[in-house]
């Protein structure tokens, strides 16, 4: 086997575990995150302002 097929298989290797980590580990980690946080800063902002009223 030539080295330059070598080294694409160590590329393919890595990108491939590079997408895996930012699909299934590292977006579903941030979605939770962003809307953990959103919903933290509603929940502050209510209990000094108050629940919005009508």
């Amino acid at each position: 086997m030539p080295a330059y097929n070598v080294g694409m298989q160590a590329e393919k290797r890595r990108e491939f575990a590079v997408f895996f980590f930012l699909t299934f580990i590292l977006a579903p980690i941030l979605a939770v995150l962003i809307v953990a946080g959103y919903g933290f800063a509603v929940w502050m902002y209510q209990l000094i302002a108050g629940p919005p009223s009508v």
